[in-house]
């Protein structure tokens, strides 16, 4: 689970002005966490299908708002995937 702090501290390196919290950036970022942490679960836990179900959910999230980004700014995209090192 996300602390408040945790999230709190990634809305804040991800923001593109003072108060965002909906940008692209952020709710990839915010994802990725919540992906991470959600991994990290089912290693321990690898019989729960339904926790399986709802990380395939924000995977799918996080690929759509990818790929939005990626067709919008190209720059943005690419820094962010360098930044939060979805790709190798």
């Amino acid at each position: 689970m996300i602390t408040k702090e945790e999230k709190e501290e990634v809305i804040k390196k991800f923001q593109r002005h003072e108060g965002d919290t909906g940008s692209p950036e952020v709710q990839i970022a915010l994802l990725t966490l919540r992906i991470e942490n959600l991994t990290e679960h089912l290693k321990s836990f690898n019989k729960d299908y339904a926790s399986r179900r709802g990380l395939f959910k924000l995977v799918g999230e996080r690929r759509k708002l990818l790929n939005y980004l990626k067709e919008t700014d190209k720059a943005r995209y690419a820094q962010l995937v360098k930044e939060l090192n979805l790709r190798a």
